[in-house]
């Protein structure tokens, strides 16, 4: 299944959030996969960023990651930078941007 996602990045906070993202820890990672993703992207534009997930379920991914020491702390550090904390938990399996058209 694909998964599209807004969220966005404080204004002030753009650099520190692209430099977090160049630096995902490996066992975070390796945790996203093994909870069925197979890609995620993210793209920003402005504060804007846009997720697309590719994944077996993603309500099972969520719930797989969500107690996940290395996830905690990831989310942890993702709240202080975005503008309003998008809900990674198994609450916010609903979240996902509907897919309006796709090139046939």
């Amino acid at each position: 299944m694909r998964i599209a996602l807004h969220t966005r990045v404080r204004a002030d906070r753009i650099e520190e959030y692209e430099a977090a993202h160049r630096e995902v820890p490996p066992e975070l990672t390796a945790a996203i996969r093994a909870a069925g993703a197979s890609s995620w992207s993210i793209w920003r534009s402005g504060c804007e960023l846009f997720h697309l997930i590719e994944c077996e379920d993603y309500g099972r991914l969520l719930a797989e990651l969500e107690q996940l020491p290395v996830n905690v702390t990831w989310q942890a550090r993702m709240a202080e930078l975005l503008d309003v904390a998008h809900d990674y938990s198994t609450d916010g399996a609903e979240a996902g941007l509907p897919e309006v058209w796709r090139l046939p």
